[in-house]
């Protein structure tokens, strides 16, 4: 396994909000849901994405895929003039800004909002709600707003995400969830494959002969018992250059990195499967529960227990 599908093991929808947005021209949403990612597909119209902070407007045209990282607000619209008319908060509570545009947006049938079914700017959104470490590790590298135009990549699930959102039938929640799974991370790939991408220092890495072995090495089998001089060993260099790249290119010490590595992967655990702590920690290279405890607590501030949901 390498890096990115490391990291992309993290993203798995689960009852992700999903709907075809539709507005009629002027039109402005405040975002402030406080989600952690979003994804968006506009399909017909043109939109504008303001973040908050720093980061410059992004616009939308048909065919553009844009992601959205939380939880800070921001604001889509049809143009960056038009004020927000509605807000939507936590839980995807949409209220109106003034009573003048009360009811303004508002359900229009299965898994459709806004204004009008048939508006000319029409958008496909599908948001994440939970958090996750290994998501918030790539969550880390993103920058508050990217966006893919059609001219760099055609996005081919677009037409079945149109037409699967739009169903009511059993199971369906679970089609949708997986569907976005599959954009999100069809989406990053070909983002951070861009010839002008600007990856993080983990991506990078993975090209340098010494660190990149090294970072698959762990990668790939995280309970093993690594040492500096163990991953040195095996890339067939020194301890010190071994060091000295690996920190240089990643960031980090590999020691470091490794640590991280795995309370991420045991929280992943702890969030999403039954295991005890116990089996948890044999699986991430831990040699007890409390070894596991004890290294988890001093990071994330809580036990594992408490950690769980």
């Amino acid at each position: 396994m390498d890096v990115l599908a490391g990291l992309l093991e993290g993203p798995r929808a689960r009852g992700a909000f999903m709907i075809r947005a539709c507005f009629e021209v002027p039109w402005s949403v405040r975002i402030a849901d406080e989600a952690p990612l979003t994804v968006m597909v506009m399909v017909a119209g043109e939109s504008w994405i303001l973040p908050a902070g720093e980061g410059p407007a992004q616009r939308l045209r048909p065919g553009d895929i844009a992601i959205a990282r939380g939880p800070d607000p921001y604001v889509c619209c049809d143009d960056p003039a038009t004020a927000p008319r509605a807000e939507i908060g936590p839980g995807q509570v949409c209220r109106p800004l003034g009573p003048a545009h009360a009811g303004r947006y508002r359900d229009l049938g299965v898994r459709t909002w806004g204004e009008s079914p048939d508006g000319p700017a029409r958008m496909l959104i599908g948001t994440y709600q939970m958090r996750g470490e290994l998501t918030a590790r790539l969550l880390d590298a993103l920058p508050p707003v990217l966006v893919l135009p059609t001219e760099v990549w055609r996005c081919p699930l677009t037409p079945l995400l149109a037409e699967e959102i739009g169903k009511d039938e059993p199971g369906q929640d679970v089609v949708l969830d997986r569907l976005l799974d599959l954009l999100l991370i069809a989406s990053l790939r070909a983002w951070f494959s861009r010839p002008d991408a600007d990856p993080p220092a983990w991506y990078r890495a993975l090209a340098d002969p010494v660190a990149g072995p090294a970072l698959r090495l762990i990668q790939d089998d995280p309970s093993h018992p690594w040492t500096v001089n163990a991953l040195a060993a095996k890339t067939g260099v020194s301890r010190a250059s071994l060091a000295r790249r690996f920190t240089t290119a990643v960031g980090e010490p590999p020691m470091t990195y490794l640590t991280n590595w795995r309370l991420a992967l045991a929280a992943d655990q702890l969030r999403d499967s039954g295991l005890t702590v116990a089996a948890i920690a044999r699986k991430v290279g831990y040699g007890s529960a409390f070894a596991l405890s004890s290294a988890f607590k001093r990071v994330y501030g809580v036990s594992p227990q408490e950690y769980r949901p």
